[in-house]
């Protein structure tokens, strides 16, 4: 079983998730950071990663997502990505 990568901040915490891309019949995935309150819970804020890169698949685009993960130092309080 393969298993996210996760981070807890002060009051967020962020885990790596992949968001599925469908370009011109061909689908695959972005790399991203899902933040989501630690308290209050509510859905999910997706970040897309890496800019306009398409994995062919979901492992590949989590592995990428769990990467950018190990950089990351913080997460507003507008739930943006400290870099």
């Amino acid at each position: 079983m393969y298993d996210m990568a996760r981070k807890e901040f002060e009051h967020f915490e962020a885990v790596s998730a992949v968001v599925p891309v469908e370009l011109g019949g061909n689908k695959g995935y972005h790399a991203a950071i899902a933040v989501k309150a630690l308290v209050d819970g509510g859905a999910p804020r997706f970040h897309k990663l890496l800019g306009d890169q398409v994995f062919p698949g979901a492992i590949a685009a989590d592995e990428a997502a769990i990467n950018e993960l190990d950089k990351l130092k913080g997460v507003t309080a507008d739930a943006e990505l400290v870099w």
